[in-house]
């Protein structure tokens, strides 16, 4: 049955070791639980992937894709392009009068300032003293 199975297969799978690779992954998916397309007649799992892929209730391209998907363990994410996305809090020509100033700060008025900080006044750390 599997060699019949096998020849029927190659008139929508031209490659060998791709129908390999794909009823393998098909076979897979059945033991983890996927739904049968075609009735199972006493077959293993391989035979059922076949048998699925010849009489085209299985997609070969879908199989591939989610093949190729169970692979990946890091999948791109396109990011949108520059132009397509505006920039937040860039200029335009109708903001022109309002520009945006930072306060900047050096290392040394910084220390300046961390230096007049007291402590409050009544801690729990001065209670226990």
């Amino acid at each position: 049955m599997a060699r019949v199975t096998v020849e029927d297969c190659i008139e929508k799978v031209d490659n060998r070791f791709e129908l390999v690779l794909l009823a393998s992954h098909r076979a897979r998916m059945i033991s983890a639980g996927s739904p049968l397309t075609i009735d199972r007649d006493r077959d293993k799992n391989p035979v059922v992937a076949l048998r699925e892929i010849a009489d085209s209730t299985v997609s070969p391209e879908d199989l591939k894709e989610d093949l190729i998907h169970s692979l990946q363990k890091h999948v791109d994410v396109d990011e949108p392009e520059a132009a397509a996305v505006p920039m937040l809090g860039g200029s335009s020509a109708s903001n022109s009068d309002d520009t945006v100033e930072f306060d900047r700060m050096t290392e040394e008025d910084l220390l300046r300032g961390l230096d007049g900080l007291v402590p409050p006044a009544g801690s729990a750390d001065d209670d226990n003293d």
